[in-house]
C-alpha cells in the first residue's frame, strides 16, 4: 500500500498515529467510492461530532469531492444507525475508551455490516471492537479536545481520505469471501444482533447488516437487542446487553 503519510517525518501528536491514520482513511476512500455515508458521534463533546460530519460534506478545499455525512445524537444513535445506515456504510466516533455508549454502539456495528473507526485520546482501547483505531496516546482527553490536537486528527483523516479517492488504483478492495469455504475466516464468529425471537430456539438477527436466522439453541434465551457470536449459522456466546 502506498504510504499516505511518513511517520518518520510526522511530528506532534499525530505522529505515533500516523499509520493507524493512512489505514483508516484508505478504508475510508474505498468504502466512500462505493456510495457509503459516513454516520458521526462525539458523546463526551457533541461539537467535534457536527464538526466531523461537516469537514466531509462540506469540503474547504476547491474541488473537493463532497462526502456524505451525518451528526448523530447519542441519545438515539443506535436506533438511528439501526434503522437508516446501510451495510458497507462507515460509523466514526470520537470519545474515550471508557465510554460505554461508544464501546456498545461500535460493537454493534459490526452486526450492522458498518465499517467502524474510532477516533480519540488518553488511554488507547484495548480490545476495541472498532475496524480501526487512531488514537492520540499519552494526551490527555480535555485538553485535546480543546487544543485542536482531535481537530487536527479528524482532518488529516479527511485529507487522506480524499487522497485515496484520487487514486483509483488504491480503491481496489480487498476480495470479499464467496459461499465456499475461506481460508481466511472460516473459523471466525461473527458479530450478531437479535431483532426476533423464534419458539424453536432459532432467533432472527442481523449479522452484517442483513437478516439471518440463527440457531441459539446452545446460549441462554436471546432477547431483541442481545449480541451474539454466530459461526456457521450457529450462536456459540451470548454477548447479551440491549442497546440503550
Amino acid at each position: 500500500m502506498m504510504a499516505l503519510v511518513d511517520s518518520s517525518v510526522a511530528s506532534g501528536p499525530e505522529a505515533g498515529a500516523a499509520a493507524d491514520l493512512a489505514v483508516a482513511s484508505l478504508a475510508l476512500a474505498r468504502r466512500f467510492a462505493a456510495g457509503a455515508t459516513l454516520w458521526c458521534m462525539a458523546p463526551q463533546w457533541p461539537s467535534h461530532g457536527r464538526h466531523v460530519a461537516v469537514e466531509f460534506v462540506h469540503p474547504v478545499v476547491m474541488g473537493a469531492r463532497a462526502l456524505p455525512a451525518v451528526s448523530l445524537h447519542e441519545a438515539d444513535a443506535a436506533a438511528t444507525v439501526r434503522l437508516a445506515a446501510r451495510p458497507g456504510d462507515i460509523l466514526l466516533a470520537v470519545s474515550t475508551a471508557d465510554h460505554a455508549g461508544t464501546v456498545d454502539l461500535l460493537t454493534r456495528s459490526g452486526a450492522w455490516g458498518l465499517t467502524s473507526v474510532w477516533l480519540g485520546a488518553g488511554n488507547r482501547p484495548v480490545g476495541s471492537p472498532a475496524d480501526h483505531v487512531v488514537w492520540l496516546e499519552g494526551v490527555d482527553p480535555a485538553l485535546a479536545c480543546r487544543s485542536g490536537d482531535l481537530v487536527l486528527m479528524y482532518h488529516l483523516l479527511w485529507e487522506l481520505t480524499h487522497v485515496g479517492l484520487e487514486h483509483p488504483g488504491l480503491l481496489e478492495a480487498e476480495p470479499e469471501c464467496t459461499d465456499g469455504v475461506c481460508v481466511t475466516c472460516s473459523d471466525e464468529g461473527r458479530m450478531a444482533e437479535v431483532i426476533g425471537v423464534g419458539t424453536d430456539g432459532r432467533v432472527t438477527a442481523l449479522v452484517g447488516g442483513r437478516r439471518e436466522v440463527v440457531d441459539a439453541s446452545l446460549v441462554d434465551r436471546a432477547e431483541p437487542g442481545d449480541l451474539l457470536l454466530v459461526h456457521a449459522g450457529v450462536a456459540i456466546t451470548s454477548l447479551g446487553g440491549a442497546a440503550t
